[in-house]
């Protein structure tokens, strides 16, 4: 679905991406980890056109992207962010069908696909009637991935979609998260901290250093037959209640 070839990315004197060569399966989960500065968001933000390569090429579906065939490209793409990236002066529901008014959707086409998204992610459907600072971090949330699923996109990325949630919203929503991914059978890219998260959510992590993969593979893969050893380092670095003392 995705291909990055050479991809090379530079903020002034900062390295990004460092000729970066990586695939990304049709139909298949994928979650992008590493520590801070890895280039994890950078290659989201490439995938979706929000930020363009110094050197190399991104193609979507077996085409480059290109800047003049950007949005049509981008109708076949959901992006979520933290807490939806929600419009504060728009509804949930006007956050939603923004872009399928823009498009020229009438309203029971509109309504009736909303209803339809909340009962799939689990959102009462009158929630949708609030603004933002009236919905929970965990509805801002939900409401995110209906506006992301408004057009039935053939691709979901997610950029931290759970991190600024509270654990047991958070592990509440992963549950959902992965029912829905496994029921839509969508390509779906996610950025995350969080290995225990990604290795539940995914099917194939990238683990990414310094703009480079170090490894690309199952969580079971990376952890048995790492390919470098900051791998394991990493893999096996978060602690957990049990080992506390």
């Amino acid at each position: 679905m995705f291909e990055l070839h050479q991809v090379s990315k530079h903020y002034g004197s900062t390295i990004a991406l460092d000729r970066i060569d990586l695939t990304l399966a049709s139909g298949r989960t994928t979650a992008l980890i590493g520590p801070s500065a890895a280039g994890k968001s950078s290659v989201l933000r490439m995938l979706v056109g929000l930020e363009w390569p110094d050197h190399g090429e991104v193609r979507f579906d077996g085409t480059p992207l290109r800047r003049e065939t950007l949005l049509e490209q981008r109708r076949r793409i959901g992006y979520v962010i933290q807490e939806g990236g929600l419009f504060p002066h728009l509804t949930g529901a006007g956050n939603a069908a923004l872009l399928a008014r823009t498009l020229g959707w009438d309203a029971v086409r509109i309504d009736t696909r909303l209803r339809e998204l909340a009962a799939l992610c689990q959102l009462p459907f009158e929630a949708l009637s609030r603004y933002p600072a009236e919905l929970s971090g965990g509805q801002r949330q939900r409401v995110g991935l209906i506006r992301a699923l408004m057009l039935d996109p053939a691709v979901l990325l997610l950029d931290e979609p759970l991190g600024a949630l509270d654990p047991i919203v958070r592990n509440e929503l992963q549950t959902q998260m992965r029912e829905l991914f496994a029921r839509l059978g969508k390509t779906v890219v996610l950025v995350t901290h969080d290995v225990a998260e990604a290795a539940y959510l995914s099917n194939t992590l990238v683990l990414l250093r310094g703009g480079r993969v170090l490894q690309q593979g199952s969580a079971r893969e990376l952890l048995d037959a790492p390919d470098d050893p900051f791998v394991r380092a990493f893999m096996t670095a978060q602690r957990t209640v049990e080992a506390s003392p």
